[in-house]
């Protein structure tokens, strides 16, 4: 099982209004295929709803309401995504993991997260997760 971070999905579906380089267009393909292979059943991943929060928030000003709302019932229909709720006492231990971290409190969460469920790999496009020695951030860059 693998950490899904919010901003795999962000690459895969927002719409920038400037035209993308080489290296995120490369990014926003390798994106797309993550969310087919989870699709798929092909990978099994844990995302908290905080961070499913981050995908909405961010896309809903690029893709129709309908398509996210699809999107985002369609994780729930899946049995290889573990999604899991968060309780402010588990939002407050991640504002530690930030600051002992250097990370913001959502990337210290999904940290959190992956250390309680034994996970060590995380979809994210996030160079931050870099620094961190027991993390292996996917896909490689």
């Amino acid at each position: 099982m693998k950490f899904l971070d919010a901003n795999v999905f962000i690459y895969a579906y927002y719409k920038p209004k400037r035209q993308l380089n080489q290296t995120e267009k490369r990014m926003k393909e390798q994106a797309k295929s993550i969310i087919s292979d989870i699709s798929q059943g092909k990978e099994e991943v844990l995302i908290t709803v905080i961070h499913l929060s981050e995908i909405v928030n961010i896309l809903k000003h690029s893709i129709p309401l309908e398509q996210l709302t699809r999107t985002i019932r369609g994780l729930f229909m899946l049995d290889n995504v573990k999604i899991m709720g968060v309780s402010k006492e588990e939002y407050l231990a991640a504002t530690e993991t930030a600051d002992e971290l250097k990370l913001e409190a959502n990337d210290a969460l999904a940290i959190d997260f992956m250390k309680a469920n034994n996970i060590n790999e995380i979809y994210s496009f996030d160079e931050d997760f870099d620094r961190v020695p027991e993390v292996t951030r996917l896909p490689k860059p």
